[in-house]
């Protein structure tokens, strides 16, 4: 009998919504990712967007954000929870001369898919998936 056993890495932490808790979301996801010897690019920016969204976008004073990684397969899985799930991302495309608002079109971009997954209420999950080759 011949049976595929797929093995499933997973790292998960909470982080404060904050720039400071985006960074260290950024530099944490590196080095889960140097550790399971993955290319940081294209995640390493994914997670980077999706931290920032969360600390700017999804803040709830004194709340935390968290950070999920997981690789199934050839698949790279990025999650980032916050607390304001009545706050729904939706990609748009900014005026040419705006500063900031590129965010989740980067992350569509790099991406193989994304999505924004509800609850349990007050949360909302924003995720993004990678496929390495």
């Amino acid at each position: 009998m011949n049976q595929e056993t797929a093995v499933i890495r997973n790292f998960s932490v909470p982080l404060s919504a904050t720039p400071r808790g985006a960074r260290l979301a950024r530099l944490l996801a590196c080095e889960q990712l140097r550790e399971w010897g993955l290319p940081l690019d294209p995640a390493e920016h994914i997670v980077a967007e999706l931290a920032a969204n969360a600390a700017t976008h999804g803040r709830v004073p004194g709340r935390d954000f968290r950070l999920t990684l997981y690789v199934v397969g050839d698949t790279l899985r990025i999650e980032v929870t916050d607390t304001r799930g009545d706050r729904l991302p939706h990609p748009e495309l900014p005026s040419p001369d705006a500063e900031s608002g590129r965010g989740l079109l980067l992350v569509a971009a790099l991406s193989t898919r994304w999505g924004v997954s509800p609850g349990p209420t007050p949360r909302k999950t924003v995720w993004a998936e990678v496929t390495f080759p």
